[in-house]
């Protein structure tokens, strides 16, 4: 399989849901920019770069939030961004507890972005008790929430004024997106876990979303590093990377990693508490299996782990765009010549087969980081 140069690479670009926006196959996940514990720091230089490059290579679609860095990525993105707003597609997402009042929080995203619109504004999370908690620990939010009816009634008027041009929802399930639906905002995205390892939408949600003209952006296209082959156990994997169901509960404990690894750089930002919550034993033995047969794979078609993953993503129909985060250009270039890939199907059906026995032991939900029985996507 050859390997494309930039200048052979014409990135695809596909319409979210019913709205005129055209979105690249590969959207940038900004939450590393700005710095924080979550992935350690980032220098702003290195955002530059990567965001202009991106830009130079086709790729148009970036991923914020609010939450990222307690908003330093929205700030790092803009600054990063100046002089060439119109050529980006900007995605930002308020969390489920501030829907209260959402053009206030859409207006504080904006003036952190430096923008007086945005491309895309999504609900982070769906609107129930297990995920507010996660935002808020304020009683009246928890006792009084926000419904989808007056989010959605509140983000048809920001659209309406201008203030974004489209609609979206981010870990929606089916019932939830149903729910969206019913209020009659018309909603183009849903933004939701999918890759090798994470393919909980492929039965119920990713059907539905093709019947309702929903556009899906997947986030985690690199499973957080481990499809981009920086993993070799589940040992090597920091807690905040490894609270995920895939991992033993214990995997999220700082103090345990800090044992581990006395000498490591991620030292300096650890915290103190266990960072996962689902209390399951994971399925680490399947992960990691399906890891080193995506590495014989990956040699045999002259590909790096990361390039194969995003092109078996991109080979599936439903897929708009995929999301992945590149923290350097030259990861950044690995990802966009991905895009421009195409693996055969006796590949694909090779990494499905490859991945089905994580698939059978995570099963359909597609909230990785609670309990199975306990999610807060439905």
């Amino acid at each position: 399989m050859r390997l494309l140069s930039p200048q052979d690479i014409e990135m695809k670009k596909t319409k979210l849901g019913k709205s005129d926006i055209l979105v690249s196959s590969m959207t940038i996940g900004c939450w590393p920019f700005g710095g924080g514990t979550y992935w350690g720091a980032q220098a702003q230089e290195d955002v530059n770069k990567v965001v202009h490059a991106a830009l130079d290579l086709g790729v148009n679609a970036f991923d914020t939030a609010e939450m990222y860095n307690g908003g330093s990525s929205e700030t790092s993105l803009g600054i990063a961004l100046k002089g060439r707003r119109d050529k980006a597609i900007v995605i930002s997402k308020i969390s489920p507890s501030n829907c209260h009042d959402v053009r206030k929080h859409c207006v504080a995203s904006l003036q952190r972005l430096g923008m007086d619109y945005l491309d895309v504004y999504m609900l982070h999370w769906p609107i129930n008790k297990l995920a507010l908690e996660h935002f808020t620990k304020d009683q009246g939010t928890l006792s009084t929430p926000p419904t989808i009816e007056s989010a959605y009634t509140q983000l048809a008027a920001l659209q309406k004024e201008g203030l974004i041009r489209s609609i979206g929802m981010s870990n929606f399930g089916r019932q939830q997106m149903a729910e969206v639906v019913a209020t009659g905002v018309q909603v183009d995205v849903n933004e939701m876990p999918y890759n090798v390892l994470s393919r909980a939408i492929e039965p119920q949600i990713a059907p539905y979303c093709a019947e309702n003209k929903i556009a899906i952006i997947g986030s985690m296209g690199l499973q957080q590093g481990l499809l981009a082959d920086q993993f070799k156990n589940a040992d090597e994997v920091p807690p905040p990377q490894a609270h995920s169901r895939h991992f033993a509960q214990w995997r999220g404990d700082w103090k345990k990693w800090v044992e581990l690894h006395p000498e490591h750089p991620r030292n300096a930002t650890a915290g103190t508490a266990n960072e996962t919550r689902h209390g399951e034993n994971g399925c680490e033995p399947e992960t990691f299996a399906c890891l080193d047969g995506l590495r014989k794979i990956a040699i045999e078609t002259k590909l790096t782990m990361a390039q194969l993953s995003i092109a078996w993503i991109l080979k599936k129909k439903f897929m708009a765009s995929t999301l992945v985060g590149s923290r350097n250009i030259d990861e950044l270039k690995q990802n966009v010549e991905a895009c421009a890939l195409e693996i055969s199907s006796d590949v694909e059906a090779a990494i499905d087969k490859l991945s089905q026995p994580v698939l059978d032991k995570l099963g359909a939900n597609a909230d990785y980081y609670e309990a199975n029985n306990k999610s807060r996507i439905f």
